[in-house]
């Protein structure tokens, strides 16, 4: 591993990260966007500090070509401020959002949630969004031209939207609105978060072709990733990816949160100082089932679709453990906020080595 990396990692585990770990998640997450957003213009700085290119990292996916294989994942730049800057900490492409079409200031917090000895994160957000409109404004003023960057789209969490027509109305609404922006390389659809008030469910098969069917219509230029839940049996993943394939959507995304408490990777201790919150897991507790889906998808439909591998990847060897398992592409969040921000350049170095 490269010496700068190497030092990046333990200024970031013995003095940032202490101190953060001690003040609220969500009051650290908006100093870091808040902070990122006004470095976007630094390319040279933070490109020789964090990222690191080689062109053996390049892989095309759906017709698109990515610097290197590790992006960031939908749930972190809800709204879009670290658009721009994320492709100069290392990433090869990130994901804005969850957007959706109407705003929604959060679930009540606290909305997030630290368990450090099981890796993981409490998430409580459901689908905190400033809307549709105004992130497009925001991201149509960003250097975004030469960077890969997807909108991650759900439904608005609003008693209004109580029906699953309303629902998909409210997404096409959104990719309505993003398809001709130049800068939107891809799309996610995301049919699995577990902290919205919406009493139905797209993972049912006729909700999700009443949605697909509906976004074929679009006639969309970029291809759509679906974010697929975690705790899902292969023969519900392989209905819902048949149903995709037949409306033209090829890739998918292992994988969102997980609910279950009783998780092996979630530390008995400490899941109780959150048996009054509201909310699901991040990170380690979502790896393995994860890796199992990624498999199973690939070995049932090959090369008919392609595959980003996301859920407890903190380093090299968890990325790697993606790949073995079938995956094109690797995501992460959790990582990074155990890790450092390094992380992505430190995983690429590692990859081609």
């Amino acid at each position: 591993m490269s010496v700068k990396y190497t030092a990046f990692s333990f200024l970031y585990k013995t003095l940032f990260k202490p101190i953060a770990f001690q003040i609220d998640p969500e009051v650290v997450h908006d100093m870091m966007t808040w902070t990122g957003e006004r470095l976007e213009n630094q390319k040279t700085i933070l490109s020789g500090l964090f990222a690191y290119q080689h062109p053996s990292l390049k892989k095309k996916v759906l017709g698109m070509t990515f610097d290197n294989p590790i992006g960031l994942a939908a749930g972190f730049d809800y709204d879009g401020h670290l658009a721009q800057v994320m492709k100069h900490v290392g990433f090869g492409f990130n994901t804005v959002g969850t957007v959706t079409a109407g705003s929604y200031e959060g679930n009540p917090k606290p909305r997030l949630g630290r368990l450090p000895k099981s890796k993981s994160l409490l998430v409580n957000k459901g689908f905190k969004s400033e809307g549709a409109d105004k992130i497009a404004a925001r991201l149509d003023k960003k250097k975004l031209n030469n960077h890969t960057v997807g909108i991650s789209i759900g439904s608005t969490n609003s008693p209004k939207i109580n029906t699953i027509s309303k629902a998909v109305d409210d997404y096409l609404y959104t990719f309505e609105l993003f398809k001709n922006r130049k800068y939107v390389k891809y799309f996610e659809l995301n049919i699995s978060c577990p902290n919205t008030a919406f009493p139905e469910s797209f993972v049912i098969s006729k909700n999700f072709e009443q949605l697909v069917k509906a976004i074929s219509k679009v006639d969309l230029r970029q291809p759509i990733f679906v974010k697929m839940p975690n705790e899902l049996g292969n023969s519900e993943t392989g209905k819902i990816i048949s149903t995709a394939l037949k409306y033209g959507v090829q890739g998918f995304i292992f994988s969102n949160l997980v609910k279950d408490r009783k998780n092996p990777a979630l530390d008995p201790q400490e899941i109780k100082k959150f048996e009054d919150k509201k909310g699901n897991f991040s990170g380690k507790p979502t790896f393995n089932n994860s890796n199992n889906l990624i498999a199973y998808s690939r070995k049932k439909f090959g090369k008919d679709i392609a595959i980003i591998g996301c859920g407890g990847v903190f380093g090299y060897e968890d990325a790697m453990d993606k790949f073995a398992s079938g995956a094109d592409l690797v995501q992460l969040i959790t990582g990074m906020i155990f890790q450092g921000p390094q992380i992505a350049g430190e995983i690429c170095t590692q990859l081609i080595s």
